[in-house]
This record gives C-alpha cells, structure tokens and sequence, in this order.
C-alpha cells in the first residue's frame, strides 16, 4: 500500500497496482463476509459489472472458507435492450466471472429485455425489500457516477430503488475506452439501475477504482463538495465505505497533496 487516508466517513487506500488493489479489497470483502455470517443465516450482496472489478472478483471467487450458499448475490445495474447472450451485458459478464464460479444461495438479474421495463423495476425492487442489504461491491464511472445514476439523474433522496436511467455520453463513451463496445453508437442509451439511496442502504460498501481514465472521478470524490454533481461523493457520508485506488487512479491526488 502506498498511503492510506480518509476524506469525512470515507477510508481510502491507494496500492501500487491494480493487481494489488483487487488482493485486497477481496480480502476485506472475505473478511466482512465471514464476520457477517457468524452472527446471521444469510448474507446479501450487491455485484458491479466492469473492467475495474476483474482483479477483486477473480481473487473473491477463488477466496476459500466462505460459505456461499449462505449469500444471495444481486447485481446493481442492467442495459436495456441488448441481446440477451451479449457478452457486455452486465449480469452474462457476472455469471462468468463469479455468478457461476461459487454456489450462491440465489442470483438474482435485472432483466434488461423486459417488455415493461418500469415492471422489472418493481419486480427487483421487491427482491431487494425482501433482502436488506449487507454488502456492496462497487466502481466509480469516469463521471463520477454509482452504478447508472450519472450527474444528470442522480438524485440522494432518489424515491425509487431500482429505476431506468438514461446515459450521458461521457457514461457511454467510458464502455467503449473500457473496450466493451467498438463505438459510442454501439452503446445502449438506457440501463436499469439500482439508485443511490439503495447503494447507500448497504451496511458496508467497498469501492474498487483502478486506472488513469478514473484519475478525475477519484479527485473529484475526494475533494469536491458532496452533491449530485460527481455522485460518487455520497460516499464520504457512509459509515462503512472504503475506497480502493491504485497509482493511476490516484494521480491526482498524488500530485495536488491531497492524502494526508
């Protein structure tokens, strides 16, 4: 680790790589895991889908002395309308990197090909109700935002739990620098979405940020004033969050003198 810090409620550690970032926020993740089940019967977890979460859900999955047919896995948004086998879609890249690699209790997808997708809202909603949520797993997009809820539609007293959220173009330029798609028109406009009240209803979340393109919205979580603006600050007002960055990500704060 090169430095730890914490910005309000926030904890943040920064890792020389990438690799080392994804080691240990699987670590803690385990840990958390463990301690929750030696006090109930089942634990609940909320799953992001992208490039920065590969490295923590490659060491997770392979974590031992979990028992994970004690934990009901969820994931936090879904496009609308891609074909169902796409291998961008947000619940096929979980399947293959951990929804079919341990023995969950139950996974639970957003359906992103429902015809009434303001129904599938309600359907997870129900879902999520009927499963408080333990633990979170999450990313920052280039433009701050928390799973789709992007500047534009982010809302902290968000009504809603499970909403259809249409993307800007920085959120959907980001999937084709992540590779995901060859260009910007490839990119659906609309995703499902968990909101930010029911991100914030996990009693711990853990942030993985890695990578230069995430240097702005790592900056500006930290340093920024708490709004809708870069949505991604609300973490810094949960009292279980950890922020984890590597070297490129945090460059900015590296360079400003940011980390105390």
């Amino acid at each position: 680790m090169i430095s730890s810090f914490q910005k309000d409620k926030l904890r943040a550690q920064v890792y020389y790589t990438r690799w080392e970032m994804g080691l240990a926020a699987a670590k803690d993740v385990a840990e958390t895991i463990r301690t929750l089940l030696a006090h109930q019967a089942e634990v609940n977890m909320i799953f992001a889908a992208a490039p920065s979460q590969n490295e923590f859900l490659e060491v997770l999955s392979a974590s031992s002395h979990i028992d994970w047919q004690r934990i009901n896995a969820f994931h936090m948004d879904e496009y609308v309308g891609l074909p169902v086998d796409a291998p961008q879609g947000f619940g096929n890249f979980l399947r293959e990197r951990i929804f079919d690699k341990v023995p969950f209790h139950s996974v639970n997808y957003l359906n992103g090909n429902h015809p009434q997708p303001g129904e599938e809202c309600k359907r997870y909603t129900a879902l999520l109700q009927q499963h408080p949520i333990d633990v979170v797993c999450m990313g920052i997009g280039e433009n701050g935002h928390i799973a789709f809820n992007d500047p534009h539609v982010a809302r902290f007293d968000d009504p809603a739990w499970v909403k259809i959220a249409d993307l800007d173009e920085t959120c959907r330029m980001q999937q084709v620098n992540d590779g995901c798609f060859a260009s910007i028109n490839e990119v659906p406009t609309h995703a499902l979405t968990l909101t930010v009240p029911t991100l914030m209803s996990g009693r711990y979340l853990f942030c993985m940020v890695p990578a230069r393109t995430k240097a702005w919205a790592v900056y500006h979580t930290v340093n920024d004033p708490v709004s809708e603006t870069v949505p991604a600050t609300c973490l810094r007002m949960h009292e279980n969050a950890i922020l984890y960055a590597d070297v490129e990500s945090a460059e900015k704060l590296l360079d400003h003198h940011s980390m105390q």
